[in-house]
């Protein structure tokens, strides 16, 4: 059999001789003109017969195939070679066979037109009709065939417009023909007597008399030789021959040989209904929405996840159909794999009784398609459930009983519907095409009622903490619920017995997960376990895809959210990572984030994955190679990698946590490293602190104690230490790196001077700055020397400088080298480095100290703003900056801003650095002064005495040495802090200064007034000298003294300093400030 193929051009193009494996085809019938009109087998070998009248039949017929999605074709008078008598006496002992097999038989009916029909107007009746019922094709001896073998007939105009099919016309074409109605919709035409055949035949006519005889061979089933030349009359004996010899094979009686059972529907189906089968109402709405189809087989295909219970969802859907449809027959087939399906096809064929099943050799395939492909099947539905492999179904066939692919194998009718399930998306649409329906995974509340239908102890779900938390942990897989229910079950334990052992380790956990179990639902020569549920599908895709497959053992190898595209090792083309990252997703293993270019694999499938190469020992090998391959893509901590070390972070993280250590230790040692600096750039300090200890032990069983790496961690450490408050500890880790790098690498080298900075900084938050200043001075002058004065390191350390002379009230000098600083450093690192911002708000924090609010709040919001836009709102840096603009309100008198502002200091600090960290204690206490600013004392004292208890607590244990006495009055608490500043700060520090305006309080309180005069009297001075006479700490300290002269009654005093303080605030604050 040869076919036709339309080109991309519109030409034609003819196919080898076809003997097996012949792909789906259309077929035309049409009646022939003058011979010179038609295009024959030469026309198309030479090229010619575009000219003649016949090619606009052949032209509509490749068109309408192509609309049809039917890539070949058939035409008689150009597909035989006339010429070649053997071709043609072939060609038409197989002609009954070849319009059978056709996908689509199409009638071109030349003197029937619609040009004076409105074809959409069907109220109107049929204006063509009566051309229709006297058309010259149903006078033709071979159009009966045409009629009679095709499945599907569809009648169209000249005009190539579509009349109607075999069924929608077959009242009319019954009246014009005669055939009976039920052999036109597919009745066995051994249904029929051979005298009622021939009466078909009686008013049909030939071009050549003999084939009056020969049209009817298909009509009997018979084949014989052609002779033409003999004359119809011995042609017509020939036939009567025939058919007296294989009359048994063609006579009534043959039925009574059919069972009666298969004159009855059928229930072929292994499962019962589940009777605890849970939601989906509206998947199984849309499936009854999709059965039944016009005017073809409807083809259905549904998709998922293993486990995710689409086997259940069509059991309910097939039992809800024999209920709708009484006559129905439902037909099972397990599709696993070429032997289930093999014996599923026997079993169907014996209970459906088809004829000839038990035979020796049959195609049982085909006998069980013939059967369901006739209108005598009745409405059927044919379940093939598990179809994951493909290659089964489009692959060439291994036996030679079989004539085709398994695909060709499928039966057709207007009557039937074919349900796929399968778990590859690739697959459901190769077999459905657009029918697919994919089943998503089950809320909580249709899960829950999953779970209760299936725990012999109901009440176990009125625990809803344990129900949730067990949900989450099965992530709403029914298969995973059904296998917990079972084993809570058999155990007898509770909800919360399961939970605690998914929480254990690893392996225990994919054990727990592949316990065996008994479930009527699912076959039982398949693994029910949800860890091994999945293990053929592995198989499946290593063997179709190898790419996805390595894509998959890396993936479970890292975190299973948010796995960058970028991040997956590179394929060989573009192309081939598409197509491996399409599978992954077909199989519903992954889910893509379109937007990130990022995948996120299912909990579950990421735990059976591990548990696969566990078991293939191949997990060690994928870790390390995902070590390998983070390494290679995750950046160092410069800023402008932030965005791109976020999106590693996590993986990196997960791949170093893991318990192999194989032949790339120097690698991992870098990847912690590179992870370590970037968790400490982003304020994780405890995870950075995890991690670095981990690192550091590993370096120094590498590489050694006094390795230069293993040293650069331990600073690391102490800077890390220091940034959680842990001061002392920092302090001792600095001292010891610095002597060791002093000895190794030398005073000068840069690692000995960054360490050297650290300790600078250690020094600055415990307040000595003196040493502090001492060490940054240092410093300066020599990374002068070696960096140069513009170098952003040396512009660092003159930074910090500027800081310490703040913190000593030194603002002049600060000020100073902060303008000093920025202007370089904006140069060299842009506006939006955090060093730049760093120098930013350090001058914000000078300007407040000199009490030019104004400048200090619009320094304070631009850095509020570019950290929240590039270190994020709850990061450290991004924290300090909001806390500092809200004492630049509180300054200001601002308390609603600085309340809003330092309540949400105070809750972040809590939640991100503890309770007791030192700026969280500092965040308290300085809500405490913004609730005492409002008159809110009651607050206030409660927060004050929890601040007091906290840092008494922090700093007894970092210096017991001090701390370690209790004083019996405030007095004497006062005295030592004033002694203690005195010391450590010098006489006229601000804070020296501030803690003896505290302790003239305390006098005032006691009724001292003249000793808290005087102290007041001796702060005032220093202050208006260092701060300046319009200071809020200066306003602060007049204030205080009016109210010891009022409270000696020296009322004019006080009055006098009282006007001096309203003018002083009214030009600063303006006339409608708050003040307290």
């Amino acid at each position: 059999m040869r076919l036709l193929e339309l080109t991309n051009h519109g030409e034609f193009s003819l196919t080898g001789d076809l003997v097996n494996n012949i792909p789906p085809y259309a077929i035309l019938s049409h009646t022939w003109g003058a011979d010179a009109e038609e295009v024959t087998f030469r026309d198309l070998i030479d090229g010619t017969g575009k000219g003649k009248t016949g090619y606009t039949k052949i032209q509509f017929c490749g068109e309408q195939a192509k609309r049809d999605d039917l890539q070949y074709f058939w035409v008689d008078t150009c597909c035989i070679d006339k010429s070649n008598n053997t071709e043609l006496s072939e060609a038409i002992n197989s002609m009954f066979r070849w319009y059978h097999e056709a996908a689509k038989c199409y009638v071109y009916l030349s003197d029937v037109s619609t040009l004076n029909s409105n074809e959409n107007n069907q109220s109107s009746g049929f204006t063509w009709e009566l051309g229709f019922r006297k058309s010259r094709w149903f006078t033709r001896g071979w159009t009966l065939q045409e009629l009679i073998a095709p499945i599907s007939v569809e009648f169209f105009s000249r005009e190539c417009k579509r009349l109607g099919n075999k069924r929608s016309l077959e009242q009319q074409v019954h009246e014009v023909t005669g055939i009976p109605i039920s052999a036109l919709r597919g009745s066995p035409l051994f249904d029929f007597s051979i005298p009622e055949r021939i009466s078909w035949a009686e008013s049909r006519d030939t071009k050549r008399k003999e084939d009056k005889a020969y049209s009817l061979m298909g009509i009997f089933g018979i084949h014989m030789p052609l002779i033409y030349g003999e004359g119809r009359e011995k042609a017509l004996i020939r036939l009567r021959d025939e058919i007296d010899k294989h009359s048994r094979n063609f006579q009534r009686e043959e039925l009574s040989k059919i069972p009666q059972a298969a004159l009855k529907p059928s229930w072929i189906v292994p499962f019962e209904r589940n009777s605890r089968f849970t939601g989906r109402e509206s998947e199984l709405a849309q499936l009854e929405g999709m059965l039944f189809g016009e005017d073809r087989t409807t083809k259905i295909a549904i998709t998922g996840l293993g486990g995710v219970g689409k086997t259940q969802l069509v059991l309910e859907l097939v039992c809800r159909t024999k209920k709708k449809y009484k006559n129905i027959s439902i037909i099972w087939i397990p599709a696993m794999g070429r032997e289930s399906f093999q014996h599923a096809y026997l079993d169907a064929a014996q209970q459906l009784g088809i004829p000839g099943w038990e035979e020796d050799n049959v195609d049982i395939k085909r006998l069980v398609q013939d059967f369901l492909s006739k209108e005598s099947a009745g409405k059927w539905l044919l379940v093939f459930d598990n179809a994951d492999d493909i290659g089964m179904w489009i692959d060439r066939p291994r036996s030679e009983r079989e004539s085709g692919r398994l695909i060709e194998y499928l039966p057709r009718s207007a009557q039937g519907c074919i349900i796929f399930t399968t778990r590859d998306r690739k697959t459901a649409i190769k077999l459905a095409h657009q029918n697919i329906l994919e089943v998503p995974e089950m809320n909580t509340d249709v899960a829950t009622q999953l779970l209760q239908k299936y725990l012999v102890n109901h009440d176990l779900v009125s625990n809803k903490q344990d129900v949730n938390a067990l949900l989450v942990q099965l992530t709403c897989l029914p298969l995973a619920i059904v296998q917990a229910a079972a084993y809570i079950n058999e155990n007898g334990i509770v909800l919360a017995d399961y939970l605690s052992l998914l929480g254990d380790q690893e392996e225990e956990v994919i054990d727990l997960l592949s316990e065996e179990f008994e479930d009527e639902g699912r076959y039982h020569n398949v693994k029910n376990p949800v860890a091994t549920t999945w293990l053929i599908s592995f198989e499946q895709i290593r063997h179709r895809d190898p790419l996805a497959a390595e894509f998959l053992s890396f993936i479970a190898c890292v975190d299973p959210k948010n796995v960058p595209q970028s991040l997956l090792p590179p394929g060989t083309s573009r192309k081939k990572e598409m197509d491996a990252i399409g599978t992954l997703d077909a199989y519903s293993f992954i889910s893509r984030r379109p937007a990130d270019l990022a995948l996120d694999i299912h909990r579950l499938v990421h735990l059976a994955t591990r548990g696969w190469l566990r078991k293939e020992d191949l997990l060690a090998e994928w870790t390390e190679r995902a070590v390998v391959r983070v390494d290679n893509v995750f950046p160092n901590n410069k800023h402008q990698n932030r965005s791109v070390w976020r999106r590693y972070l996590a993986h990196a993280q997960y791949a170093l946590g893991s318990n192999f250590s194989g032949k790339y230790r120097e690698i991992r040692i870098n990847l912690a490293w590179k992870v370590g600096r970037c968790l400490h750039s982003d304020g994780r300090w405890k995870e950075a602190e995890e991690l670095i200890m981990q690192l550091i032990e590993t370096q120094k069983r590498v590489l050694g104690q006094e390795h230069p790496d293993t040293l650069c961690s331990i600073a690391n450490l102490a800077l890390v230490y220091w940034n959680q408050g842990r001061w002392k500890e920092a302090e001792g880790l600095g001292l010891q790196v610095i002597e060791l790098m002093k000895k190794l690498l030398g005073e000068e080298h840069p690692d000995t001077l960054y360490s050297r900075a650290n300790l600078a900084s250690v020094y600055w938050n415990q307040g000595r700055w003196k040493e502090a200043e001492e060490l940054e001075l240092q410093m300066i002058e020599l990374m002068k020397k070696l960096l140069g004065e513009e170098h952003p390191d040396t512009l660092s350390i003159i930074a910090n400088l500027a800081l310490t002379y703040g913190s000593q009230g030194r603002w002049k000098e600060a000020e100073e080298l902060q303008l000093q600083v920025i202007g370089p450093m904006k140069h060299l690192l842009g506006e939006e480095h955090p060093d730049m911002l760093c120098c930013i708000a350090n001058l914000a924090l000078t300007y407040g100290g000199q009490g030019r609010w104004k400048e200090a709040e619009e320094l304070g919001l631009e850095v509020v703003g570019l950290r929240k836009k590039l270190l994020g709102e709850e990061h450290p840096d991004t924290l300090r900056s909001i806390a500092n603009l809200a004492l630049t309100y509180r300054d200001q008198g601002r308390w609603r801003e600085a309340e809003e502002l330092g309540l949400e200091v105070v809750g972040l600090r809590k939640k991100l650095l503890g309770e007791e960290h030192p700026d969280t204690l500092r965040s308290i206490a300085n809500l405490a002064l913004t609730y005492g600013g409002q008159g809110r004392w009651k607050e206030a004292e409660e927060l004050g005495l929890e601040v007091v208890g906290r840092w008494k607590k922090l700093l007894e244990e970092e210096y017991p040495d001090i701390l370690s006495r209790r004083w019996k009055e405030a007095e004497e608490l006062g005295l030592e802090v004033v002694e203690l500043r005195k010391r450590l700060l010098g006489e006229e520090h601000p804070d020296t200064l501030s803690s003896i305006t505290n302790l003239a309080s305390t006098y005032g309180c006691q009724g001292r007034q003249k000793e808290a005069e005087e102290l007041q009297l001796q702060v005032i001075g220093p202050m208006k000298h260092l701060l300046g006479e319009e200071h809020p700490e200066t306003l602060r300290s007049i204030a205080s003294l009016a109210l010891k002269y009022e409270n000696q009654g020296r009322w004019k005093e006080a009055g006098e300093l009282g006007i001096q303080l309203v003018k002083l605030r009214k030009k600063l604050l303006g006339e409608e400030h708050q003040t307290r």
